[in-house]
């Protein structure tokens, strides 16, 4: 058996709130965690609006049911999307790179208004891959309740996060961050030859209304 591969046209959505004009304080790019949908992840991100802040939320190209199918079959069944999985995942970095890039150009590519990108959980990996790319201009990276993915370029990342913002911000009771992952961060960020600002807050692995207003 011979594995092939072929490049096509692809259509993707993506969400947004409030409009990018003279009025715009801030463009933000946030990324969802494993099996979440954009168009409810971006709601959690309404308090921005009112502070000058166009939010715009893509959404993972692989979408899955969460739920196991019952006999009346998939119509009430919950759909959840990922940016990837082991299988087949360089040419699924590749294709999430291609179209952030695209929501990018479309939206920010033609102002100088001051880019965040957040990732949270699994958006993180994502959020960093894409910013390293060297094709987005950003000035702060937010990483919410994830950690900067193990198997990146150093030397781009280095270059991409040079004077560049970089947050990690976590609940201090998510299940998910233990001194392992930590520990995992730190040499990362070493490595990196960068600095990670630490914000915290009482809550587990979720976002977190005041936490995220604390960046406007």
């Amino acid at each position: 058996m011979i594995e092939k591969e072929v490049s096509f046209s692809f259509r993707a959505r993506y969400y947004k709130l409030g409009e990018i004009n003279t009025s715009t304080r801030q463009i933000w790019f946030v990324l969802h965690g494993y099996a979440q949908l954009a168009q409810y992840f971006v709601r959690k991100f309404k308090a921005l609006e009112e502070h000058g802040i166009c939010v715009i939320a893509p959404e993972g190209l692989s979408r899955f049911y969460l739920d196991e199918l019952q006999p009346s079959g998939r119509k009430n069944a919950r759909v959840g999307a990922t940016w990837m999985t082991r299988e087949n995942r360089l040419m699924d970095i590749s294709n999430y790179i291609s179209y952030l890039n695209g929501v990018y150009a479309t939206e920010a590519g033609h102002t100088n208004i001051p880019v965040t990108v957040l990732g949270f959980s699994q958006g993180s990996a994502t959020a960093s891959r894409w910013v390293m790319s060297g094709q987005v201009t950003f000035s702060r990276l937010v990483l919410w309740a994830g950690i900067f993915p193990p198997d990146m370029d150093l030397e781009t990342g280095s270059k991409a996060l040079h004077d560049k913002e970089v947050y990690l911000v976590y609940g201090k009771k998510d299940p998910f961050l233990n001194d392992e992952r930590f520990a995992e961060m730190q040499t990362l960020t070493h490595k990196l030859n960068t600095s990670v600002k630490t914000v915290t807050f009482e809550g587990e692995h979720e976002m977190d209304e005041q936490t995220l207003l604390s960046f406007v």
